[in-house]
């Protein structure tokens, strides 16, 4: 049973896209994709809203989301959501 989650984040200045171009260029986007278990972690920019990035990331199971959540990855994510003074809406879904 795999796990995905969407991640919405939303700002203004176009500080979404930047969030995410700096998880790119800072190698954390590769080094979560690398994570035992991830099996997709990608943006995409919905064509209505130029404030906002959907992130789809997906995992094998509870256990490989879990340790994710605990890895020093998260605490530096959560430092560039701040700067980028980002609002988070998610969604969870369970795929059988």
């Amino acid at each position: 049973m795999s796990i995905a989650v969407n991640i919405y984040y939303t700002g203004t200045n176009g500080n979404a896209r930047k969030f995410a171009e700096e998880m790119i260029a800072k190698g954390i986007v590769d080094r979560v994709r690398a994570e035992e278990g991830n099996e997709r972690y990608e943006y995409f920019f919905p064509m209505g809203d130029a404030e906002t990035v959907l992130l789809v990331d997906c995992w094998e199971n509870q256990e490989a989301l879990d340790f994710h959540h605990k890895t020093q990855m998260m605490q530096e994510i959560a430092e560039l959501r701040n700067k980028y003074h980002l609002k988070m809406k998610v969604e969870k879904f369970t795929r059988l």
